[in-house]
């Protein structure tokens, strides 16, 4: 597990690395606001709850790529393939490239996020806090991540619980080259339309 001086290293990489973010790509972020707005109506940003960490619950942001009130429609909070009507034009877009992930640059700013980490979910998906055993808690000692080691290793193509084998797996080897590492291969697979839907 990540020592002080490492977690104090991380927390000042991950608020240089997103306030620089922000500012270099802030033209980039107006850009898809704008045609977040004329694609469809509803608002730019998407807020959901999810559990950060020791479990504590924070709002986390996205850009919008469904029709709003998604969630009390079809398939609920499941989204399990590209022609999920619920999905917006530059929704599909912004889904295949991760870029809807992008507003959350402001959870790290905010100390709620890091760049790295485990992947936040929500506070009744997979399980309530409290049902995630003792060594799966183990997943919320990191803040959540951005990108993380089961998000580049699996995405979506494998189930939550063996998700959390490769999130335990991060927990106990963190360290700021396996940071950037993991940074570099979300970069790599940034444009590569894999693993994003649940196939079950």
């Amino acid at each position: 597990m990540a020592t002080k001086i490492n977690l104090l290293l991380k927390r000042s990489i991950d608020l240089l690395g997103s306030l620089l973010g922000a500012i270099v790509l802030s033209p980039f972020i107006a850009l898809i606001a704008i045609i977040i707005k004329l694609d469809s109506k509803g608002p730019v940003f998407f807020r959901q709850n999810r559990l950060g960490k020791y479990g504590k619950t924070f709002e986390l942001l996205k850009f919008r790529t469904m029709v709003t009130n998604a969630e009390n429609i079809g398939d609920g909070i499941f989204v399990r393939e590209e022609t999920d009507q619920r999905i917006t034009k530059i929704g599909k877009f912004l889904r295949g490239t991760s870029l809807d992930e992008l507003p959350q640059l402001l959870n790290v700013i905010k100390g709620e996020m890091s760049l790295v980490g485990p992947r936040p979910p929500l506070p009744h998906h997979p399980y309530n806090y409290n049902e995630y055993s003792p060594n799966q808690r183990k997943r919320f000692i990191n803040k959540p991540g951005i990108t993380g080691l089961a998000q580049v290793k699996f995405r979506n193509s494998v189930s939550w619980d063996e998700r959390i084998v490769a999130d335990l797996d991060y927990v106990e080897n963190q360290s700021l080259f396996l940071d950037i590492k993991i940074l570099i291969w979300t970069i790599a697979k940034l444009f590569k339309k894999e693993n994003i839907y649940l196939s079950n």
